[in-house]
């Protein structure tokens, strides 16, 4: 079975940090994702999603992120069935965060936050060699490939 989301949009508002009572460090968020395709002369429309995040992920995207923000969220979707005010089942659907991404220039995430966000850390490349002109050896357009 497959459950994967990815999203791009903006923060509608700043994300709110709460603890669990077990000291879990979760946070809301809504992001706003524009329409792909706007008909001439009417309004750009958007889809407004909601999402969660866990432990780190929570710290960092309240730390780093605020309301207008530009995010990406990678993560599955979640449904929650509950009872409103009126006793009436109502059925909620969230993204739960596993990875979150800066999207916007530095200027727009405050300058301060580390470049590429609490994705995957980034490669070590001090093992790897700089490959010179003379590395590679040219072929000749007519003859077959050597593999």
């Amino acid at each position: 079975m497959l459950n994967c989301i990815v999203i791009m949009g903006r923060l509608v508002a700043d994300p709110e940090l709460r603890t669990t009572t077990t000291g879990l460090s979760v946070a809301s968020l809504r992001v706003a994702v524009d329409r792909g395709y706007t008909r001439p002369g009417e309004e750009k429309q958007a889809d407004f999603f909601d999402v969660v995040a866990w432990r780190q992920t929570a710290e960092f995207v309240c730390k780093y992120f605020h309301k207008g923000s530009m995010i990406a969220v990678q993560g599955s979707l979640q449904s929650r069935k509950y009872q409103d005010r009126n006793g009436n089942p109502r059925v909620a659907y969230e993204i739960v965060a596993d990875r979150v991404s800066f999207c916007g220039s530095k200027a727009e995430s405050g300058g301060g936050a580390p470049a590429g966000g609490y994705s995957a850390p980034a490669a070590d490349t001090s093992s790897y060699s700089n490959a010179g002109a003379g590395d590679f050896a040219t072929v000749a357009e007519e003859d077959d490939l050597p593999f």
